[in-house]
């Protein structure tokens, strides 16, 4: 069964996370990826989504995809309960999987059942390709200048607008729904909305 959460900020919905999972998370491990933060001045979603975390009894393990070979990459994700990429530039985050293969490893690991939760940039990368994001500037793509083409990790057939209705993104989702809402099938959601799917089941859940 294919599982995924995918949100806009982690801290805010948590709680449906929790509910989501339908499992004990007491010492479950998560491969915490918060590679697409690197290229921001702001990172307080970073702190808050680890805490809420471990706050639910989580064991997190960080993941800086830069930083690590792929082959220890790889073995945590192989090894961990579930998988988190935090929000930031989401270019960036595709050039850095792309580079060492990792977005491969984590499509695989997903369509075999583990459950992924995606934040932000780590919710548009669920969709089959970030070229959407591109046409309103919704994050600097000077800051991934190696990354050749914004093909993601196809593992939704949608496509989510995060931060929807929230500043500053505003006026950039509107304009997102705008240009694509006849084209492709859009999914914008609030801070305080989580996307949660099992397998064809997909679910807009709003958080308390």
């Amino acid at each position: 069964m294919k599982r995924l959460f995918l949100c806009s900020s982690f801290a805010d919905v948590a709680n449906l996370f929790v509910d989501c999972a339908k499992e004990d998370l007491q010492g479950k491990i998560i491969a915490f990826i918060p590679t697409a933060s690197l290229t921001e001045p702001i990172r307080f979603y970073v702190k808050k989504g680890k805490k809420a975390l471990e706050e639910a009894g989580m064991i997190v393990e960080e993941v800086e995809i830069t930083q690590l070979p792929k082959e220890e990459i790889s073995s945590i994700l192989h090894k961990c309960d579930y998988i988190y990429i935090t929000g930031g530039n989401t270019f960036f985050l595709l050039q850095e999987l792309k580079r060492k293969g990792v977005d491969k490893i984590i499509s695989k690991q997903v369509k075999l059942g583990k459950l992924y939760i995606g934040e932000s940039a780590g919710a548009i990368i669920a969709s089959p390709d970030a070229e959407y994001m591109k046409s309103v500037n919704f994050d600097p793509i000077e800051k991934a200048p190696e990354l050749k083409d914004c093909t993601s990790l196809d593992l939704v057939d949608f496509y989510t607008i995060p931060h929807y209705g929230n500043f500053p993104f505003k006026k950039k989702g509107e304009k997102i729904v705008q240009l694509y809402n006849e084209k492709l099938q859009l999914i914008p959601i609030s801070n305080k909305q989580a996307v949660i799917i099992e397998d064809s089941n997909i679910q807009i859940k709003d958080a308390k």
